[in-house]
């Protein structure tokens, strides 16, 4: 079972090349500069519910950070700290072992909405970003939840399956015992 582990760390980072290099060749020229979709956390999220919530905020460290790295040298540390604490918070208030698709369907959402607003709190915090709140939710945030949504609503089943596999490994069984 220690190999499925592994093949869902490989899946994030497929991921996370596929949304900075096929994200941006499928957005549409008009919302370029507005949104970019965030498919880790998404993977994140469902991590977090299926597996565990303090999994869902180390994989969310991780990989915000690389996200800060990689992608929005503006700040270090502002996505890893949005996706790591907003994924533990996703996990904490829906403690439901086998999520069904409209709770999970839930948490993308309100989780992708908590992200993006976190993020802009922190930016608007050290006067990064100019925009007001009603204009930011309207023009980025909503466009990413459903976006995040579309996807989450893809890769249901798949990774459900995979998740529910994980948890059926003997070793978390004891650990947990």
């Amino acid at each position: 079972m220690m190999k499925r582990q592994h093949i869902l760390i490989l899946l994030l980072f497929l991921l996370f090349i596929l949304q900075g290099t096929i994200g941006f060749w499928l957005t549409p020229s008009s919302l370029q500069g507005k949104i970019s979709p965030n498919f880790v956390y998404v993977a994140i999220l469902f991590a977090t519910m299926y597996y565990h919530r303090h999994t869902g905020l180390v994989l969310g460290l991780v990989f915000g950070m690389l996200h800060d790295v990689v992608y929005y040298g503006e700040m270090i540390g502002a996505y890893s700290f949005a996706m790591g604490v907003s994924a533990y918070v996703m996990g904490f208030i829906f403690k439901t072992p086998r999520a069904p698709l409209p709770v999970m369907m839930t948490v993308v959402i309100l989780g992708s909405l908590l992200l993006d607003s976190m993020i802009f709190g922190i930016y608007k915090l050290f006067q990064l970003n100019p925009d007001s709140y009603n204009w930011a939710l309207l023009n980025y945030m909503l466009p990413n939840l459903l976006i995040h949504f579309a996807f989450a609503l893809i890769i249901y089943v798949p990774l459900r399956k995979q998740f529910e596999l994980l948890a059926k490994d003997p070793k978390r069984r004891k650990k947990a015992s």
